[in-house]
């Protein structure tokens, strides 16, 4: 039986201790600064956030089922959180994160009727949700929802590498499991394996995993995961950004525009205050030990992707560089 379906099966108070210890693991690790800022956990920066949305909602916010769904998705460890927190800052946005239980259960978006009732009692400009779990719905999520507003996507990826080792060092080999699950044609309902290709389904059976290893079978999870960008045809479509890590930590500032102009935003410092600026993703380290042919695919795809994310960029406008007086409640969200 696989990791995934042990944690199914358990009862809610075992997965409760479960989930507690593997954060205790990840504060001891990681350190307690680490494991609030992911979690959100710090009280001081969260209660003046909630304290101005509900001003802003009480005196400009948006009249109810006006309200703009977006979805934040993507592969996990790809510096969602980072994109979440800044947006989360502005009063605009009502956030639904994954661990929210009234839309998600087990980090699983709920039905299409319930995230469609959220949007629509929501008095937010926008409704951000982060279903990484579902990236291979992102497509029925734009079409198919069903809100007075249209729907809005933003695709966030990080470096093959990079991702690879965030994810052994919160998941460790986590993603082994699953992929050989999925390569053996176990638990095919599970979420990793929705969406997938007949074609991706045999690439990822013609591999020997007796002999695969963590990251290599993470490094496979980031390309099967991150090609449904263009299986579903989604890189061309204008309701749809992609966005860098590393250039959100190289460029916060010029980074973070396709999504402002996706959305209808002006920029905000408050929406890249909390991202550390740096030339480099990480501190050159040695290479992971990756398959060649996982790796060689892997850095194909991140150049497709860098070239989606560069020519979104380019079709976006530019934003002003200060904050216009809040939008009055006739503003409808974004165009």
């Amino acid at each position: 039986m696989s990791t995934s379906e042990l944690l199914d099966g358990r009862s809610g108070l075992s997965r409760l201790g479960f989930e507690l210890r593997r954060h205790a693991r990840w504060a001891r690790e990681e350190g307690i600064g680490k494991l609030v800022e992911e979690d959100q956990l710090n009280v001081f920066e969260r209660a003046p956030v909630a304290a101005r949305k509900v001003w802003w909602r009480s005196t400009h916010g948006v009249e109810a089922g006006l309200s703009t769904p977006v979805f934040l998705v993507g592969v996990q460890r790809s510096g969602t959180n980072m994109v979440v927190r800044g947006l989360e800052r502005s009063p605009e946005f009502a956030v639904h994160n994954e661990n929210d239980r009234r839309v998600f259960h087990r980090y699983e978006l709920k039905s299409l009727g319930i995230v469609r009732h959220v949007v629509g009692e929501s008095r937010a400009r926008f409704t951000l949700f982060k279903p990484l779990c579902d990236s291979h719905r992102t497509d029925q999520l734009l079409d198919h929802l069903g809100t007075t507003m249209p729907p809005r996507a933003i695709w966030a990826y990080r470096g093959m590498e990079g991702r690879v080792r965030s994810s052994l060092s919160k998941f460790r080999d986590h993603n082994l499991t699953v992929m050989a699950d999925i390569a053996a044609g176990r638990s095919l309902e599970r979420w990793q394996a929705q969406g997938l290709r007949p074609e991706t389904m045999e690439l990822i059976r013609s591999f020997d995993w007796e002999q695969m290893t963590p990251a290599s079978a993470s490094a496979l999870f980031w390309y099967v995961r991150n090609r449904l960008l263009f299986d579903l045809d989604l890189a061309d479509r204008p309701d749809v950004v992609v966005v860098s890590y590393r250039h959100l930590v190289k460029d916060p500032r010029h980074a973070i525009e396709p999504v402002l102009n996706l959305l209808g935003l002006r920029f905000d410092r408050d929406l890249i205050a909390h991202i550390d600026r740096r030339e480099s993703a990480s501190v050159a380290k040695i290479p992971l030990e990756i398959d060649p042919r996982i790796r060689a695919m892997c850095a194909a795809l991140e150049e497709r992707l860098d070239a989606v994310a560069q020519a979104h960029h380019e079709r976006a406008v530019p934003v002003h560089p200060t904050v216009p007086a809040p939008a009055r409640p006739t503003d409808r969200g974004a165009a």
